[in-house]
Formats: C-alpha cells, sequence, structure tokens
C-alpha cells in the first residue's frame, strides 16, 4: 500500500499474454493493470508473490517462471508501470531457480528472498540482490545433514539484519523447519517441525512466513498437523532458539526430551487432547 491507500498486488496467470499482471486497485476499487508479462522477449512469467515498494514508489517482486534461462526472474516496475528485469535466476553456476516468495528491503535498498528449487545442492537458496541488479547467494540449503529444503516463503528481517523463514521440507522429520540466515550467509535451524513424530502433534509443512513481535518471538503456521491434523499456529521464544530444538534427534517413543519443551503454550507441538498427552492443562 502507497501513501495514498492504493493496493498493489500480482495474479498468477491472466494478463494480456496469459502470464500473470501486477495490478494496482485504488481505495474506491478501481483496477489498473500496471505490466502484462509476457510483453517483451526474457520477460518474467507466473508471479505468486506480493510485491515490496521503495521509497520512490518502484515496485519490486519475483516471478517463478521465465527470464533468459526460464528460472524466474526479479522485476522492477515504475510508479507509471514501466517493467525490468533486474535478474535472471539461472545466469551463473549454482544459482538459484524458481522463486515464488517475495522480497524483503534493508535500509539500503538491497533485497533478499528465497527460490524454492536450485543451489549448490538443488535444495533451494537465500539469496541476495541490490537495487541494480547485482546477486548473490547468502546460502544454499541441503549443504549440511537434515538441512532445511525448499523455501516457499517470504523472509522476516529484525533490526541486525539477520533473516528468519521456514521451509515445508527438511529437518530432522522432514515436515519442514524455522531458520535464521546472518547477514554474512551463516544458517542455523531454529526449530524442526515433527509432526507426529512423538505424542506432541506438532505442525508440519510450513508454506508462509512468520512475524515478530517487539519481544522477538516469531510466529507462523503449518499447512498440516496439530491435534486434529488441520495445522497449527505456533510461537518461538527468542530465549528458546539457544536450546537447539530439533538439533539431536530423540529416542523413538519418548514423547518429552531435554530439546524441547515442557510448556506447550509457546507453540512446539500441541498436545492432542484426551489421549494422555502431556499438559493438557495448556
Amino acid at each position: 500500500m502507497d501513501a495514498s491507500g492504493n493496493l498493489y498486488g500480482t495474479t498468477n496467470i491472466g494478463g494480456a499474454y496469459s502470464d500473470g499482471t501486477v495490478l494496482k486497485i485504488t481505495p474506491s476499487g478501481t483496477e489498473t493493470v500496471l505490466h502484462s508479462f509476457g510483453s517483451v522477449t526474457n520477460d518474467g512469467a507466473y508471479p505468486y508473490a506480493g510485491l515490496v515498494m521503495d521509497a520512490s514508489g518502484n515496485l519490486y517482486g519475483t516471478t517463478s517462471r521465465g527470464g533468459a534461462y526460464s528460472d524466474g526472474t526479479v522485476f522492477k516496475i515504475t510508479p507509471s508501470g514501466t517493467e525490468s528485469i533486474l535478474y535472471s535466476f539461472g545466469s551463473v553456476t549454482n544459482d538459484g531457480a524458481y522463486p515464488e516468495a517475495g522480497l524483503v528491503m534493508d535500509a539500503s535498498g538491497n533485497m533478499y528472498g528465497t527460490t524454492e528449487f536450485g543451489g549448490a545442492y538443488s535444495d533451494g537458496t537465500v539469496f541476495k540482490i541490490t537495487s541494480s541488479g547485482t546477486e548473490s547467494i547468502l546460502y544454499s540449503f541441503g549443504s549440511v545433514a537434515e538441512d532445511a529444503t525448499n523455501p516457499a516463503a517470504r523472509l522476516m528481517m529484525d533490526a541486525s539484519g539477520n533473516l528468519y523463514g521456514t521451509t515445508a521440507g527438511g529437518g530432522l522429520y522432514d515436515y519442514g523447519t524455522v531458520f535464521k540466515i546472518t547477514p554474512s550467509g551463516t544458517e542455523s535451524i531454529l526449530y524442526s517441525l515433527a509432526g507426529a513424530y512423538f505424542s506432541y502433534y506438532d505442525g508440519m509443512d510450513p508454506q508462509s512466513g512468520l512475524v515478530m513481535d517487539a519481544s522477538g518471538n516469531l510466529y507462523g503456521t503449518t499447512e498440516f498437523g496439530g491435534a486434529y491434523s488441520d495445522g497449527t499456529v505456533f510461537r518461538i521464544n527468542p530465549g528458546d532458539y539457544s536450546k537447539g530444538f530439533g538439533s539431536s534427534k530423540p529416542d523413538e517413543g519418548s514423547p518429552a526430551n531435554s530439546n524441547y519443551p515442557s510448556d506447550h503454550s509457546k507453540g512446539f507441538g500441541f498436545s492432542k487432547p484426551d489421549e494422555g498427552s502431556p499438559a493438557n492443562s495448556n
């Protein structure tokens, strides 16, 4: 949204060339298509995510396909609707491929995002791109055992420039993860989703990004898992990061161990009601 209340977004298909659009909607509901993808050679195609706006009103986003190598793009749209491709994925060895998430922008105008595939291990990447289009891979997923894989959600950034995100795959149980990447590209797994591996009935398959409150707590959702297998809303407390939840796989059949908190209100696996699970009072 801009200062006048106009809304901006993308559609995955449609437009003059059926490859998706960037659109604007005024507060009164009047829609304008700013750009139809496919209008120029090597244009982007099929954007899935929202947009980010700089101080001048320029819009930036990703397309999951298209570009010079058909692996997706990062694009820019001026307020008047002029589009330019800042970067085509696949232009260098071990580049990312198929970005499905939007971008986050720092105070210097650098943008950060994820690709679901590509990278040195084909399990996806976290990338940085400058406003002039210079790209660098901060991290390739799959570089260590039981690493996170295939991120498809938008990153969030804290005041120190650390990036946080989710992956629907990977981790100790292959049910997804919550991860952190430092500005220098060092990755750590904050939590491995456990699904129904224990009697905790944890969430699984997180498809969306995270939000952070003033205390540094992270909140997110999972598409599946939980007490009724229909998904969860979870919280990760900043003081718990150092405990390494999910950093070592506990014994089979042990619903609780030193790596998992006893307070289920923290969101690390909700207990299933009326089945003898621990701490049903939560």
